[in-house]
């Protein structure tokens, strides 16, 4: 594995040490009873265990640090400068369904950007890396972004709404014309992962809206260190607290902007 930081690898062995944790749970999954009521109270289980052992991890490692948690909410801490921005189960749906499409997503923010990423998906046993500076890798190698240029041969991802969450119409709209002009959209489950598969060149560009910081934090930080171009979907530069997020390679991110400024 290439050099990581001791910032990295605080962050690296937290993810690590969660995923184990969740891999178990993971494991457990086919034994458990069909109820709504058991399978919701399992997941919500492994995700506060999950978010319990990154927490100790972090605050043992930069103490001074304060936190945003999906389940724990903010945290301040002494510095005032640095965060950690945390999901520890992105991806909750398919963890719930035995589908290994799910990670651990830990992001720092450094005077309000993302600044250093990790996420770990345990099924596959893929880390994905980067800090601001040092580029993006995928275990041991160096991430880029597609280098494709034609938006017919491009694959998108996102995410949409499903019951009880606003702006479906919107986002099938947007999804109707991104489809109109490409290779394919995917719908996998995970923004994190999503965003770490536009840094892999995976996919070659992801947008959604109504997200939070804990889903995409990681993934600004992975994208851009990875040669993408990553901003509000309007084309703002705070997509970590926006609520919506536009990621893609720098030959196509100005058409895919402009198909979806098209949609209301």
């Amino acid at each position: 594995m290439p050099h990581a930081s001791a910032l990295m690898t605080v962050m690296i062995n937290a993810a690590r040490k969660a995923a184990r944790g969740l891999s178990r749970d993971f494991g457990e999954l086919e034994n458990l009873q069909t109820s709504k009521k058991g399978a919701a109270d399992f997941v919500s289980a492994a995700d506060l265990r999950a978010e319990q052992i990154i927490f100790e991890e972090l605050s043992k490692g930069r103490p001074k640090y304060g936190f945003v948690m999906e389940e724990r909410g903010e945290i301040e801490g002494a510095d005032n400068s640095n965060r950690w921005i945390v999901d520890p189960l992105d991806g909750t749906t398919n963890f719930l369904h035995g589908l290994g499409q799910f990670a651990v997503s830990i992001c720092l923010e450094r005077d309000r950007q993302p600044y250093a990423g990790v996420i770990y998906n345990p099924a596959a046993n893929e880390l994905f890396w980067a800090e601001k500076g040092e580029g993006a890798w995928l275990n041991d190698k160096r991430m880029r972004v597609s280098a494709r240029r034609s938006l017919e041969e491009c694959l998108f991802a996102t995410g949409l709404p499903f019951k009880g969450m606003p702006g479906r119409e919107r986002s099938l709209k947007e999804a109707d014309r991104i489809l109109s002009e490409t290779a394919g959209v995917r719908r996998f489950g995970s923004a994190a992962l999503d965003l770490a598969f536009v840094a892999a060149g995976r996919f070659d560009a992801y947008w959604e809206r109504g997200l939070n910081a804990w889903d995409v934090g990681a993934g600004v930080v992975l994208v851009r260190e990875a040669g993408g171009i990553v901003t509000e979907i309007e084309g703002g530069a705070g997509p970590l607290h926006a609520g919506s997020i536009l990621a893609a390679n720098a030959d196509i991110y100005a058409a895919a902007q402009k198909i979806l400024a098209g949609v209301k």
